[in-house]
């Protein structure tokens, strides 16, 4: 999405009706709509701005790209894979494994690929969605934001960035065709995409700088072939999958405890990964610049068993100094060291609290969700609704964020409740729904309080999960089990909601019973 819709961008063409569309196929946008196809919902259409499923696991095919989440838990609880190759997948047997949901759950007519929604609007006169997109324009009773928050790479407002003659590409759009061999390579950032790179390219490399702003935690990665005896085992014994599975959730599950609640019981993570810092990085320089200044667990925790080994390689370096301004065919640090390369490769994340996106979603008072945001904050309601927007859900919306455990749980979660709040639609004849605002205020004012007790907001960092009012607006503060308890069933008493005999010229709330 990149453009605010007007009015007359959306009347002077011809719409095709979907009572609901879903924008975007990753995880999210695809398990709604196996789910609502399950339902026998079927008007429903996704719109898709990549020519595949599949989302950041489509698009992000960096070297050494996978997942930090063990693969039988990420995954779609009702896709099970007994296929997995190893403990921590990589980018394309995840990829692969989501292409052959898509197919076996037969819902790839239902999409229309290479379709980017450039605007959605809502019109109080139709109590409809218009959305122009790339492929044509549309309106819909519901609309479903699946626009992933790792979508927008964010590039760094570096002076002279614009002018390097070299090869210069984001981690999330890397260029296949750039060949790093024998080339004197810089990489901007040092979060979970720059340690994947970084060791993947090092040995092929003349030389590396690797541009460090924060140090980050790295913890051992625990990644292992699965034997034959294991695969055997979760293709033929009933139930062993579903217990491997259940047993990695609990596992990962009691962190929370230390992130949310106590603290201080970080501290055991802590003397693991110095343990690890010191074992594996032997100069002590190198080990003082890639050494936190932070609590363990404030910043997103990172897990890697090369990135140390391949930072004490003689032909990388890990440079502190902060950038000044990229030149044609080099970067200039602050201390005035000029260094010579060929090509950049910029790591440096996405637009999480602040994405695009939001420019080009207007609600019923005329603002974009970019301008509401501004005012208050990134809030919803339990991540899926915002107030202003009727008729609206969101998937990995607002505070639903994770640092420790698979986010297909939390979206398992929301697909219960937005699924569920389609049915109330149905069941009760309703035409609108919007979440109180009071509601909302009282929600997030909960989320906060929750949030200022968590090492994100004690451990003594700044991160991207932090807006520019100072506040968590990315992650759920709690036992992932209690947002599921939260999202099993639509609440429409949080909700104004109005019937469908209600005119829509003189709209008239009704309390839904």
């Amino acid at each position: 999405m990149s453009r605010k819709v007007t009015d007359k961008a959306v009347d002077d063409r011809p719409a095709r009706h979907v009572k609901t569309i879903i924008i975007g196929s990753g995880f999210a946008g695809l398990g709604l709509a196996i789910r609502l196809s399950q339902q026998g919902r079927n008007d429903y259409l996704v719109l898709e701005r990549g020519s595949d499923v599949g989302g950041t696991w489509r698009d992000n095919t960096y070297p050494g790209a996978a997942c930090d989440v063990p693969s039988h838990l990420y995954s779609y609880s009702f896709a099970l894979n007994p296929n997995w190759s190893r403990s921590f997948s990589k980018q394309g047997e995840i990829q692969r494994y989501i292409q052959g949901v898509a197919r076996e759950y037969n819902v790839l007519d239902k999409h229309l690929f290479n379709c980017d929604v450039t605007g959605a609007r809502w019109n109080n006169a139709t109590d409809l969605w218009h959305i122009e997109s790339t492929q044509g324009s549309f309106t819909a009773n519901t609309v479903v934001s699946a626009v992933g928050a790792l979508c927008e790479p964010a590039l760094p407002d570096i002076k002279g960035i614009n002018g390097f003659e070299g090869e210069i590409f984001h981690s999330a759009r890397w260029n296949h065709a750039a060949d790093l061999k024998g080339k004197r390579v810089a990489i901007i950032g040092t979060g979970a995409s720059a340690i994947q790179i970084v060791p993947s390219i090092a040995p092929d490399v003349t030389h590396l700088d690797v541009y460090q702003r924060t140090a980050p935690w790295l913890l051992p990665r625990f990644d292992r072939p699965y034997t034959l005896p294991e695969r055997l085992a979760f293709r033929h014994i009933p139930g062993f999958q579903r217990l491997s599975r259940a047993a990695i959730y609990a596992a990962r599950e009691t962190q929370v405890v230390g992130l949310a609640k106590v603290p201080a019981l970080m501290q055991a993570f802590e003397l693991l990964a110095k343990a690890k810092l010191q074992l594996e990085i032997r100069d002590p320089r190198l080990r003082e610049k890639v050494t936190p200044s932070f609590r363990i667990g404030c910043k997103r925790m990172l897990i890697s068993n090369d990135y140390y080994p391949a930072l004490s390689r003689p032909n990388v370096d890990v440079i502190t100094d902060g950038i000044a301004e990229v030149r044609a065919n080099s970067i200039v640090t602050k201390d005035g060291t000029e260094r010579e390369i060929d090509a950049l490769i910029v790591a440096t994340g996405f637009h999480v609290t602040d994405s695009p996106t939001y420019n080009t979603i207007s609600g019923k008072d005329g603002r974009t969700l970019a301008e509401v945001f501004d005012e208050i904050g990134q809030q919803g309601y339990k991540g899926s609704t915002v107030a202003n927007f009727p008729n609206m859900f969101f998937l990995l919306g607002p505070n639903v964020g994770l640092g420790h455990t698979s986010m297909v749980y939390m979206i398992e979660s929301q697909i219960n409740y937005i699924a569920d709040a389609l049915s109330t639609f149905d069941r009760l004849g309703l035409r609108t729904v919007e979440v109180k605002r009071e509601v909302q205020d009282s929600y997030n004012k909960e989320l906060q309080r929750k949030l200022v007790k968590g090492v994100w907001s004690t451990g003594g960092c700044a991160s991207w999960y932090l807006d520019k009012h100072g506040n968590n607006t990315t992650l759920w503060p709690d036992f992932t089990f209690e947002f599921r308890r939260l999202t099993k069933s639509f609440d429409v008493s949080a909700y104004e909601t109005a019937t469908v005999e209600t005119s829509s010229n003189d709209l008239e709330v009704v309390a839904a019973q």
